[in-house]
């Protein structure tokens, strides 16, 4: 029996969820997303595969998920919906989904697709007011009570780009690497909001926002410029590195190559890496 791979392309705020991944008795983005498209498409279960697992509190605009059909289950769920069936299917989804998780756009994916393992890089942002805060944005955005020094945490950042095993701002996992390729680290300033854009390969659990936290301690003059580098050598989890709070991060972006390089990547991706 022929099937898709359907990519179902994501948004949502993430103050409700106990993040990706479902867990039992909790609400999730996972389980929210299942359920309505076991409802949809009339099946007992699905198996959902995202680009990040994003924690409890994260949010996301640029969320991506593959799922796989029988195709004739995707046509047979269109009913009298005059668009295709993957327009029909994201039309449905929006209709049952909470207002709180939105699709964006469904589409057969191409051959060789994995929204976990054929990326290129991700993209999330990290949102700091060291101002006073718009009450409208608190659940977005991280209120900070003491000014910072963009200039002295875009130096700091400079320091962390490449290779690297990231080891010392990850919570490590039995079996997983922390070798990561930071790609971008950059911060700027817009009054009282400080935006920092992180992109990389890849990301390991916690690592975005032990990056943050190193730099928030540059940025407010406790810690050297050379801090958050020197923490990178020394390869280990140190108590002072301060976990920012998840609310104020967001997953923007992920990239993938064009079509015909999709299983290619996947393989590199899959490969355990090491640093030179």
């Amino acid at each position: 029996m022929p099937s898709v791979r359907l990519r179902i392309d994501l948004s949502y705020d993430g103050g409700d969820f106990h993040g990706w991944a479902m867990q039992p008795g909790l609400r999730t983005v996972e389980a929210e997303l299942a359920a309505g498209l076991t409802t949809v498409l009339r099946l007992p279960s699905v198996t959902l595969v995202c680009a990040g697992r994003t924690d409890t509190g994260v949010h996301a605009r640029g969320q991506v998920v593959h799922v796989d059909l029988d195709e004739h289950v995707l046509v047979a769920a269109r009913g009298r919906d005059a668009g295709s069936p993957t327009e029909a299917l994201a039309r449905r989804l929006n209709g049952l989904l909470p207002a709180d998780l939105r699709v964006r756009r469904v589409v057969a994916a191409p051959d060789g697709f994995d929204a976990r393992f054929s990326p290129l890089w991700r993209r999330y942002a990290y949102r700091i007011c060291d101002g006073i805060p718009d009450p409208m944005e608190r659940g977005h955005v991280l209120a900070w009570p003491r000014p910072l020094d963009v200039a002295a945490m875009n130096e700091a950042s400079a320091a962390l780009l490449g290779l690297h095993d990231f080891a010392a701002f990850c919570r490590r996992r039995a079996g997983a690497t922390t070798v990561r390729t930071l790609l971008d680290l950059a911060w700027h300033r817009d009054g009282d909001l400080i935006t920092g854009l992180v992109r990389a390969d890849a990301f390991c659990h916690h690592m975005v926002r032990s990056l943050v936290g190193s730099l928030v301690a540059v940025g407010e003059g406790r810690r050297p410029l050379s801090w958050p580098a020197d923490l990178l050598v020394a390869g280990a989890r140190d108590a002072r590195v301060l976990v920012v709070p998840a609310h104020g991060l967001t997953l923007e972006e992920v990239a993938y190559p064009p079509d015909a390089d999709l299983l290619a990547r996947a393989d590199r991706t899959r490969a355990r890496r090491e640093v030179p």
